[in-house]
């Protein structure tokens, strides 16, 4: 009986495991956390949405006989050469020394036989990626790493990246180990030595110096180019009226599921706001200044599938764009390198120290012996796949609740399982007409 007289001990909510076993790291070491990836807490998110399909209320399109359109048009406010890609599905920018040499081919391939576009991320162009890359976005970072008047010139659109969703107000590490010669030469930086990015532009202290910043990157491409803005999930209506006052063509909005390849463990799960509560407001605002699919909204952090994609444009983004799934779809963490990931001290689908350089599947590495693991070409057709997959998803719901279209997806075909959820993205509770908060 002696079992009964006492209770089985209780892990602590507040010090589980995990946090003790940080308490005792950051004892040990007195340095924060640093990784790669996005925030690996559970967020609303966009499995919490379901979509209403045709019944007799509406009526459903054949998919094997009646044509969805998937097509979208990127910077058609001010440039003379906006951008028409095939689909709504476009991959975010990641950097050259966040990322190995072939993995930005790889995206360049991919990304081009989808017809879509890809991003070059902080510290310059790659000969791999413009070669490679049928539509080629250039990204203009606060440190201004590998920028060059010719390379914007060289570019289809650039985009202004004033903050990220895993880091709203923070910068990036870039540490030494990574830097290789080519990287160092790129960016001007000593090989081998740790790099932080700046957290904010040098050269403005608000809208009204970003908006002279836009006119001069139009001057210097001669208005052709797109011109984006990329802001964090952080104060969604505010920024993103902001960004259109200032003259963007386009505004990237990136939630806190967004990944990055290195910065503090506390930001990343602690600073920012999920996708799915920054959408609505960022649409709003849109709305408010008349400027709804005039200036276009890609949405980012944490797209995985065809589903997220069709309710993101539900929610209103004209397009969307993939980071982490890019670089799984390419064979990061496959569980095929479990052996590998173990002697890193992880295992595949957590393998997040980016940073460090020694990624086996050859992606987030300068390594040169690792580098050689990942074939482009086939990195590149495994990316195509995937993207005629999440497009295909996309159509397929889009055609069961009607929409020839799927720009023509709106909330009224949205509900919402949670009551977190149902408020963030202002569609009602399941069952129901009531929408939180409203």
């Amino acid at each position: 009986m002696t079992e009964f007289l006492h209770t089985p001990p209780k892990q602590s909510w507040t010090f589980s495991n995990d946090v003790n076993a940080e308490i005792r790291r950051a004892a040990a070491t007195g340095i924060y956390d640093i990784r790669g990836g996005g925030s690996k807490r559970r967020l609303p998110h966009f499995d919490d949405l379901l979509f209403l399909g045709a019944s007799i209320s509406r009526y459903p399109l054949e998919g094997y006989r009646e044509k969805c359109a998937t097509d979208v048009w990127l910077g058609t406010r001010f440039a003379k050469k906006p951008i028409h890609l095939d689909i709504p599905v476009t991959i975010a920018g990641m950097s050259f020394g966040a990322l190995s040499g072939p993995a930005k081919e790889a995206l360049g391939r991919g990304a081009s036989a989808a017809g879509t576009s890809t991003t070059t991320g902080d510290g310059g162009m790659t000969e791999e990626e413009r070669g490679h890359s049928k539509t080629l976005v250039y990204q203009y970072l606060p440190s201004r790493y590998g920028m060059n008047p010719d390379d914007l010139r060289r570019a289809d659109a650039i985009e202004v990246v004033v903050g990220q969703g895993a880091k709203p107000g923070g910068g990036g590490m870039l540490l030494g180990q990574k830097i290789s010669d080519r990287v160092a030469m790129m960016r001007n930086l000593p090989k081998g030595i740790d790099q932080r990015s700046a957290c904010r532009h040098p050269d403005w202290t608000g809208p009204d110096d970003l908006e002279i910043k836009l006119l001069e990157i139009r001057e210097i491409t001669d208005w052709e180019k797109p011109i984006y803005v990329k802001i964090g999930g952080a104060r969604p209506y505010y920024d993103t009226a902001l960004a259109v006052k200032a003259g963007a063509d386009v505004v990237v909005l990136d939630g806190m599921q967004g990944g990055t390849a290195a910065t503090q463990d506390v930001f990343i799960e602690n600073v920012g706001m999920p996708i799915l509560a920054c959408i609505p407001l960022a649409v709003k605002a849109l709305q408010d200044l008349g400027m709804h699919r005039k200036v276009q909204l890609i949405v980012s952090g944490g797209i995985r599938t065809g589903a997220d994609v069709a309710k993101a444009m539900a929610l209103g983004a004209d397009a969307v764009a993939i980071g982490t799934a890019a670089l799984i779809a390419l064979g990061d963490n496959d569980p095929a390198l479990e052996a590998e990931y173990r002697k890193l001290g992880t295992t595949a689908g957590a393998y997040d120290d980016w940073h460090e350089g020694r990624d086996p599947a050859g992606i987030t590495t300068q390594d040169p012996e690792l580098s050689k693991r990942l074939d482009p070409i086939l990195g590149g057709r495994r990316l195509k796949n995937y993207l005629k997959v999440l497009t295909l998803e996309a159509q397929t719901i889009a055609r069961a609740c009607g929409k020839n279209n799927l720009h023509n997806l709106e909330p009224e075909d949205l509900c919402a399982l949670t009551v977190e959820s149902a408020a963030m993205a202002g569609v009602p509770l399941a069952g129901t007409s009531w929408i939180p908060g409203r």
